[in-house]
């Protein structure tokens, strides 16, 4: 019976580290059977199939993606790692509200790369996560989208004001009045410095907050039920810099700076 390419590819972990292991460059099969901890034996079936499919070549003991496998791994690659996302916290994932996110970024999850999900400790369910003070301070170029305003949140951002290159606080309504109304010494420190910036969203966006700055990106997201469960997301990949600055470009437009 003939296999498919799906088959040849996905039913085989063997071929499809393979394939992955050949994006890096030609192997030969000494290398082979080291990177992927196999024996001759157990490899060589796996390498010719993916032989007669077409997918690699081989040029006396070493072996390479043909045209046809470097399209088929390129096309696997984001799915792969989408999945490895989800797979790491997939209690997490699958119970998240994704309303605020556009459908371009959406497709992009993966992006978040090799992140850490910060859990609640139940001694300190109502403080800001040390992961996010502690690298703040730390930052020189700050975006933070918040729709949610903590009670240290203003003076946090307030006291690094003028130590920093620049902060860009994406508000709410509802939470721009809170600043505005309940933490006065601060939104007035943060309006009269050179470094910080507020931009004010009419619309109600369903996202607790996210923060990106020069080196780490911070990503809070409602639960199923509409709930923030202090349950977060941090990552210091380039990638995932890039994801939330995009983010940020997306609904830039839909905001409108406050002046003084």
């Amino acid at each position: 019976m003939k296999t498919s390419l799906v088959n040849t590819v996905w039913f085989s972990e063997k071929r499809k580290n393979l394939l992955l292991l050949l994006t890096e460059g030609t192997r030969d099969i000494e290398q082979i059977k080291r990177s992927l901890n196999v024996t001759t034996r157990a490899i060589m079936p796996q390498i010719k199939m993916l032989k007669q499919h077409h997918l690699i070549d081989q040029a006396g003991d070493s072996f390479s993606l043909t045209t046809t496998g470097e399209i088929i791994v390129k096309s696997m690659s984001p799915l792969l790692e989408t999945s490895r996302i989800i797979e790491e916290n997939k209690d997490f994932w699958t119970t998240r509200n994704y309303d605020a996110l556009p459908s371009h970024l959406f497709s992009r999850l993966r992006e978040l790369g090799h992140y850490f999900l910060i859990e609640p400790d139940i001694n300190h369910l109502f403080e800001l996560p040390r992961e996010f003070t502690e690298n703040i301070p730390r930052s020189k170029n700050i975006m933070t989208f918040a729709s949610y305003l903590h009670p240290a949140f203003s003076s946090l951002y307030s006291e690094i004001a003028d130590s920093v290159d620049e902060i860009s606080l994406f508000l709410t309504m509802p939470a721009f009045e809170k600043l505005k109304k309940e933490h006065i010494a601060d939104y007035t420190r943060l309006m009269r410095s050179d470094s910080a910036r507020i931009f004010l969203f009419y619309d109600n966006i369903k996202l607790p907050m996210i923060t990106v700055t020069d080196w780490f990106s911070y990503i809070c997201l409602f639960n199923e039920e509409g709930r923030y469960d202090h349950r977060d997301i941090i990552s210091f990949d380039e990638s995932a810099l890039k994801w939330c600055h995009d983010f940020f470009e997306y609904y830039k437009t839909y905001s409108k700076e406050v002046l003084q």
